[in-house]
């Protein structure tokens, strides 16, 4: 019976000295983080979505995986508004236009990496991640000469391993907060609508290349967004390059240097 008193009496002292430590844990995470519920929710990582900043400056980013008809009158219509840009290209299409690919980085645009095969990047092991952007990043590089630091997965596909893959490859992943759907080919006025009615400060919004109605969208998106005060510029320009976080809507955050 003293055996058994003893027993318990140890385990009640180790129970209680657990739970101490767990309020001193939750406390400094809380302290650190500044929510509970980081603390008990499982870390997620994210590409970045959206900028926080208090500058009316928004990016617009081109996919380009298939056909080039458009990519000119993009180049010219950016030219006009004395405005730069971030083209994300695949590898394949890199391929078949590689002039195109050098009148981009030319014209002062960003040059990103948007895969070499265009697959569902969280299908892939990290040796595949890692042979999908080196494969177009050397040759983006050999192109332009400047090594990408964006890239965007193919149908915003992504997972854990993708983004942390990225980041030790020198990747910052981008994603988009305003989705134009010009792929859908609603015509030009539904993606009009879409852009200028759902971009704020830091946005950065998803078109394609050969898109269908991109030429009668894309002058009018410009135009709005100019007269409603926005600065356009490459997403390179956007974000944040260090000193960040980002939160659970993909949005990145300025940490100041303590």
């Amino acid at each position: 019976m003293r055996f058994l008193y003893y027993k318990n009496e140890v385990t009640l002292r180790l129970l209680i000295v657990l739970c101490i430590a767990l309020v001193i844990l939750v406390y400094i995470s809380v302290k650190t983080t500044g929510n509970i519920a980081q603390v008990f929710l499982p870390t997620k990582e994210l590409p970045i979505y959206s900028v926080e900043t208090n500058e009316k400056k928004v990016a617009i980013s081109f996919d380009a995986a298939w056909g080039n008809e458009y990519t000119s009158f993009i180049l010219d219509t950016l030219d006009k508004y004395n405005i730069k840009s971030t083209f994300f290209l695949v590898g394949f299409w890199v391929d078949k236009y590689p002039e195109d690919v050098k009148e981009i980085a030319k014209r002062g645009h960003d040059v990103g990496n948007h895969s070499t095969t265009h697959p569902n990047m969280s299908q892939l092991s990290k040796e595949k991640i890692i042979e999908e952007l080196r494969t177009t990043g050397d040759k983006i590089e050999e192109l332009t000469g400047v090594k990408p630091i964006l890239f965007r997965p193919p149908f915003g596909d992504y997972n854990d391993l993708l983004i942390r893959t990225c980041r030790e490859e020198g990747y910052y992943p981008i994603q988009w907060d305003v989705d134009s759907l010009d792929w859908k080919e609603l015509g030009a006025q539904s993606v009009i609508d879409r852009v200028t009615r759902n971009v704020k400060n830091g946005s950065i919004v998803l078109f394609h290349n050969n898109a269908k109605y991109i030429r009668e969208y894309l002058p009018v998106v410009i135009e709005r967004l100019l007269e409603a005060g926005y600065e356009i510029v490459p997403i390179s320009e956007l974000i944040y390059k260090d000193n960040f976080i980002i939160d659970n809507t993909g949005r990145q955050i300025p940490v100041s240097e303590k």
